[in-house]
């Protein structure tokens, strides 16, 4: 891989005349049907690599550890001891997984439809590890922010543990999701790389007071309300003596009876807050299953209790548990409390009691607040970290931890697959002392069964047809991206004269997921394609919709994928968009969403435009004796997937630079960077925006290309940073690419 930018070409196009300007202005405005084509994504070619059988495998994820912290990555499969509700299952798949690595969904793909996916014993999954390298790792991470159990202390180490995850240890490639309990972040609770997006939503957490309440005197707090539904006698005693000094001439039996009504109203209103929190986390959990590879999940709580009597908290529990082995999602829990010694306010004076006995009912009150959350994490194979003020080393450890795990898959067995049981799992390590696993602890053969809707549909009355633009919005409305037909977005913002700031939505559906039949002779096939603009509070502005007849191209051209955009005028601020197709006869449908932010020129700030970006094979002229002729020598990428034998080609426009006072000119220069995985494999030094009569100072371009020989396939950053040298600011922009 290069290490400096003295061993890659760098060609710069110094002068950009107006032509191509309106060229690429209007490349944004018009929205053409084809664009120039990129090579085919390795996710399709990946799809027809999966081995199909009719047994299909129960797949857990292991982690082992020695004694020192640090993953064991030389077992094999003998060294496996299984078991499912106590009986030896022999290990029919075995691999080691790098999580968030472009082989992990292969794998888990093959460990749930392939007995025969490793036929060798053991040997196969260390091979493969060693063959993979850790680059190009992309990680979903969700934090489960529990705001229904937060104080406000625990809100501000919260939102200074995401701003720090956001900051420095999100990956390159990794997306994140940030959502509550309560819903007050909103719109914004979505899985992103765009951190911008992120930061907006740990804006959004603020202090939600415990709903939670008791008027009576004495105070009866949430615990001990259990403890009296437990028949401690020492609290309820406690109670009913101070009930009978505030109610005098009131009986023991009748200020018992006074003490146990609180009792259960106070329970039955935690239930109801404890129900929220779980279903919310429920719903993630389930939601991740659409998402490939394996899911980590930090759920940040001040903790709360367990209720037999009065909830169904340990069904809730062993439903997530479930539900997190079918989707492959691991908790790591993490008490926002921080180093809490005692949950008992001792200076309470409602709380004075010199025999000991509040004292003593309050003993199991923090750990018993903590059960929960340990359990969610035990029991899906992850940690909890409790009794610490430093949040941050948490959120690293469950990082290191989740990086790597052992995958292995066995045959249910036949006559239980239609039992709704929970199933246990244990999982041995034979022959190697010393060493920690974490596992999943069990999953239910099958989800309890969903209340049949009120029409009651017979299997002979089939459910009436959804119009099309109905389908799609169905698909825009899933909370990830639907891949049944993988579809790529590009968001490019530019400002344009006379119009202003316009957001170009442009989609790219892959031709070879279109089902073709004959009409006048002619191969066609149809296609149905909508999206939808939202601004960060989720309301709907700009849709569009249409449907697209797709033939043979002309003899002598290329098949390309369909691409089709749709432009809009915006005000600045930060938008989503959500974009789907569908193709008519197979009923197949894809999605894709993205966020981008456009700012506020008007302020007079050094500003960037959106990075456009195009591919120029090598077999063609570096140079052009026109605009006309340098438009049409690269067509602009919307999946920005380019060849190593590619040269990268951008354009770029800075906005409000500043002319010197001298000669009435801006001094603007630009500098390049190619990172992958944080590292920066090609940086230029600072090259002069350079202008002349005929540049629109109020948008002054800049193109240049970048030879891609000797770069390895993989995810690549594009930053592009500007330098105002007359008003000494800066701006930067940066755009996703691959090389395949």
């Amino acid at each position: 891989m290069p290490s400096s930018f003295s061993t890659i070409r760098f060609t710069i196009t110094r002068v950009l005349s107006r032509a191509l300007v309106s060229a690429l202005s209007g490349l944004m405005i018009s929205a053409p049907p084809a664009l120039a084509q990129q090579p085919r994504t390795t996710e399709r070619q990946d799809q027809t690599e999966v081995l199909r059988v009719t047994t299909e495998l129960v797949q857990t994820d292991v982690m082992v550890f020695d004694r020192q912290g640090r993953f064991v990555d030389d077992l094999t499969r003998e060294q496996f001891e299984l078991r499912i509700n106590g009986k030896l299952k022999p290990v029919e798949f075995f691999e080691r997984v790098i999580a968030g690595s472009p082989n992990e969904e292969r794998q888990l793909a093959a460990a749930r439809g392939s007995a025969n996916g490793r036929s060798d014993a053991g040997g196969a999954g260390a091979a493969s590890a060693a063959a993979a390298v850790p680059l190009d790792r992309g990680r979903p991470v969700f934090f489960f922010v529990d705001d229904l159990h937060l104080d406000q202390s625990s809100i501000v180490r919260t939102r200074q543990l995401l701003t720090k995850f956001v900051d420095n240890e999100m990956g390159q490639n990794d997306e994140a999701a940030i959502a509550s309990a309560s819903g007050q972040i909103g719109f914004l609770q979505q899985l992103t790389d765009n951190k911008t997006v992120l930061r907006a939503a740990v804006a959004k957490l603020n202090f939600r007071p415990y709903t939670i309440r008791d008027f009576e005197r004495p105070a009866m707090s949430e615990y001990q309300a259990l403890r009296v539904e437990g028949y401690d006698r020492d609290i309820t005693d406690y109670l009913v003596e101070e009930t009978m000094k505030n109610n005098p001439g009131i009986t023991p039996a009748a200020a018992e009876a006074m003490v146990q009504g609180r009792a259960r109203s106070l329970l039955a209103q935690a239930a109801r807050v404890t129900g929220d929190s779980l279903a919310g986390l429920e719903g993630l959990v389930k939601s991740a299953k659409s998402l490939p590879g394996r899911k980590l999940v930090f759920f940040i709580s001040d903790g709360f209790f367990l209720d037999v009597k009065n909830s169904d908290s340990y069904g809730k529990l062993q439903r997530i548990t479930s539900l997190a082995a079918k989707s492959g999602v691991v908790i790591y829990s993490i008490d926002a409390r921080g180093l809490v010694a005692s949950l008992t306010d001792a200076s309470s004076p409602s709380q004075f009691d010199p025999t000991g006995r509040v004292l003593r009912s309050s003993m199991g009150e923090l750990s018993a607040s903590q059960d929960a959350m340990n359990a969610l994490a035990a029991d899906t194979g992850g940690k909890a970290f409790f009794n610490s003020n430093a949040l941050e080393p948490h959120v690293k450890r469950a990082l290191k931890e989740t990086a790597t795990y052992y995958l292995l898959a066995w045959k249910p067995d036949l006559e239980t697959k239609e039992n709704r049981k929970f199933n246990r799992i244990e999982v041995k390590v034979i022959g190697r002392s010393g060493v920690t696993l974490q596992v999943r602890r069990g999953f239910f053969d099958l989800e309890p069964e969903r209340v049949a809707s009120a029409s009651k549909r017979t299997d002979k009355q089939a459910p009436p047809a959804s119009p099309p633009q109905s389908e799609l919005g169905k698909v825009m409305s899933k909370p990830f991206q639907e891949r049944e037909i993988p579809i790529a977005l590009s968001l490019n913002f530019l400002n344009v004269p006379e119009k202003g700031s316009m957001l170009s939505a442009t989609m790219q559906v892959p031709r070879e997921f279109f089902s073709f039949e004959p009409v006048n002779g002619k191969p066609t096939a149809v296609v149905d394609v909508a999206g939808t603009f939202f601004n960060a509070k989720g309301q709907p502005g700009a849709s569009f919709s249409n449907r697209i007849t797709v033939t043979p191209p002309p003899a002598g051209q290329k098949e390309q994928d369909l691409a089709y955009g749709h432009p809009v005028v915006l005000t600045p601020g930060l938008y989503h968009v959500r974009v789907a197709a569908r193709d008519e006869k197979s009923g197949k449908a894809g999605s894709a969403h993205g966020w981008i932010e456009i700012p506020d020129l008007s302020k007079g700030q050094l500003a960037l435009s959106s990075v456009l970006m195009g591919g120029r094979p090598a077999t063609e002229a570096a140079s052009a004796s026109s605009s006309q002729e340098l438009q049409n020598s690269v067509g602009m990428s919307v999946n920005n997937r380019f060849s190593s034998r590619d040269y990268l080609r951008f354009i770029i426009f800075a906005y409000n630079a500043r002319a010197s006072s001298s000669d009435a000119k801006p001094d603007v220069a630009i500098q390049l960077q190619i990172l992958r995985d944080e590292q920066p494999v090609v940086t230029t030094p600072l090259k002069k925006m350079t202008v002349d009569a005929s540049t629109d100072l109020a948008r002054i371009p800049y193109a240049a290309e970048v030879s891609l020989a000797g770069l390895p396939a993989g995810r690549y950053l594009l930053r592009l940073t500007a330098v105002d040298r007359v008003s000494k600011t800066t701006a930067s922009q940066q755009a996703r690419f691959e090389i395949e």
